[in-house]
C-alpha cells in the first residue's frame, strides 16, 4: 500500500507542474515549494534549536495560533518553522510573528522529508487538525522526534478507518498524542486500536475568544455605522450575495446598514456586485473621502479586516453553506454575541448544529426563508438579543482545549 501511495505522491507532484502554468493558486504553490530547502538553508543553523507547527491552510493557523503564541512565549530561545500546504494560507501568514521561517511543506517524497527533517530537526513538532503526510510523519517517528496533533476531527468515512487505508493509518500511530475536538473522533481512533488520544475541544473557540481582549476598533466603520443597526455578511460567494443583493433591494428600510466582506476578491466581481446595488454603496478601496455615513451598503474588497468588522454586527450572516464551498468560520462573529444566518449545507460543521440547536443561528434555504429570519431578528431586539447571548454563551462553554494541550507538554 505505501509503493501506491508513493507512485501517487510522485504523480501527483507531476500533475502539479503541468498544471501550474494555467492556475495561479497551485503555481504559487510549486514556486513557493521549489524555495523551501533554499529558505530553511539560509535561515536555520546546524546549532539552532526549533519547534515546527505545520497547517494545510488559513482555517488550521487560525486554530492552532492560540497554541503557537504560548510555545513562542515558553520557548523563547528556540526558532520556530512554519509550514503551510496551501498557498492561501502561505500568502496571507508568510509574515507571522510566531514564527522566525515561514514555508511550504515539500510535497510528501521520502527523500523531501529526509531533506527537510536534516534541516530543521524539530524537538517538537505540532500539526493542526489533519494534513496526514505518511513519508515525513514515519521520518520524524525514525528519529524518535516528539510530534502531536491537535484540534483532530475524524468522521466514519475517512480512510484511516477503511481496509485500504492502511498508510494513512499508520501515519497516525507516529503522534505520541491525539488531541481530538470530540468523543466521536476519540472512539474512532480506539476502534483502531489508537489508545493515547483526549478529548481537548477544538482550540478556535480559544482563539476566537482572545478577540475579545483585542482592539476591535475600525474608525471607518463607525463612520459608516453611526447608531443604526448593522447586518454583516462574511465569506460570502455569489449565491450568498444574491441574497443580500435581492434583500437589500426589495426588503430593507433606510435604517439598517449593510457589510458584505466577500471571500473572493476579484475587481471585476466586485465591480458587478456594486452595480447590481441600487442604493449607495461604497467600496473600501474608494473609501478615502467619501460620507461614508451616507452609504448603506459598504463592500470590503480587501482581505484582514473581518473579525474585527464582526464587532459592529447585530446580525452575522456567514458564507459558504449556500453552495458547495464550504461553510466558513462562524465561532467569529459568535464570539461577539449576535445571532447567524448560515446556508443549509452545514452537515460536517458541528458548531453550527450546537449553535442552531441552541437558537442562536438560523440555516436558511432560499430567498424567502432569508427574507423572513432577517426580517425578523431585524425587527424583534428582544430575539436578537437573546440568539446573540447564546452564541457567546457557546464559545464560553467550549474554551479551554489550549490549557490542556500546554499541561500535556510540561510532562
Amino acid at each position: 500500500m505505501s509503493l501506491i501511495y508513493n507512485l501517487g505522491i510522485y504523480l501527483a507532484q507531476l500533475g502539479l507542474k503541468c498544471v501550474a502554468p494555467f492556475n495561479k493558486k497551485i503555481a504559487l504553490g510549486v514556486k513557493g515549494r521549489s524555495e523551501t530547502f533554499n529558505t530553511l538553508k539560509n535561515n536555520l543553523k546546524k546549532t539552532d534549536k526549533t519547534l515546527w507547527f505545520h497547517c494545510a491552510s488559513l482555517g488550521e493557523y487560525e486554530q492552532g495560533l492560540p497554541v503557537f503564541k504560548a510555545l513562542r512565549e515558553r520557548y523563547k530561545t528556540h526558532k520556530i518553522v512554519l509550514t503551510f500546504f496551501s498557498p492561501s494560507g502561505y500568502q496571507i501568514r508568510k509574515n507571522s510573528p510566531i514564527a522566525d521561517v515561514v514555508v511550504y511543506l515539500p510535497i510528501d517524497t521520502k527523500k523531501n522529508a529526509k531533506t527537510f527533517l536534516n534541516m530543521v530537526n524539530p524537538e517538537l513538532t505540532i500539526f493542526v487538525k489533519y494534513d496526514i503526510w505518511p513519508n515525513v510523519l514515519n521520518e520524524l517517528k525514525q528519529r524518535q522526534l516528539r510530534a502531536i496533533l491537535i484540534s483532530a476531527a475524524f468522521r466514519e468515512n475517512q480512510s484511516f478507518f477503511k481496509f485500504y487505508g492502511k498508510t494513512l493509518r499508520k501515519a497516525l500511530f507516529t503522534f505520541e498524542h491525539i488531541f481530538t475536538q470530540n468523543e466521536a473522533s476519540k472512539t474512532l481512533l480506539e476502534s483502531i486500536n489508537y489508545n493515547t488520544v483526549s478529548v481537548s475541544g477544538d482550540t478556535r473557540f480559544d482563539r476566537v475568544y482572545s478577540q475579545l481582549n483585542q482592539n476591535n476598533q475600525l474608525d471607518f466603520i463607525e463612520d459608516f455605522k453611526g447608531n443604526n443597526l448593522c447586518v454583516v455578511a462574511g465569506s460570502t460567494w455569489l449565491p450568498d450575495e444574491n441574497l443580500f443583493i435581492n434583500f437589500v433591494n426589495n426588503e430593507a428600510s433606510k435604517g439598517v446598514k449593510f457589510i458584505l466582506a466577500p471571500h473572493n476578491i476579484n475587481h471585476a466581481q466586485i465591480k458587478n456586485l456594486k452595480e447590481k446595488v441600487h442604493t449607495e454603496t461604497v467600496l473600501f478601496s474608494e473609501k478615502d473621502g467619501k460620507n461614508l455615513s451616507k452609504a448603506q451598503v459598504f463592500i470590503i474588497d480587501t482581505i484582514g479586516l473581518l473579525t474585527k468588522i464582526y464587532h459592529y454586527a447585530d446580525i452575522a450572516y456567514v458564507g459558504g453553506a449556500m453552495g458547495n464551498t464550504g461553510l466558513h468560520n462562524t465561532l467569529e462573529p459568535a464570539v461577539f454575541g449576535v445571532p447567524i444566518i448560515i446556508g443549509n449545507n452545514h452537515v460536517k460543521f458541528p458548531e453550527a448544529k450546537s449553535m442552531i440547536d441552541m437558537g442562536g443561528m438560523f440555516s436558511i434555504s432560499n430567498q424567502n426563508e432569508f427574507n423572513a429570519v432577517l426580517n425578523e431578528l431585524i425587527k424583534n431586539e428582544a430575539k436578537r438579543l437573546d440568539s446573540g447571548s447564546k452564541n457567546l454563551d457557546y464559545i464560553k462553554k467550549n474554551k479551554g482545549a489550549v490549557i490542556q494541550i500546554l499541561d500535556y507538554l510540561r510532562i
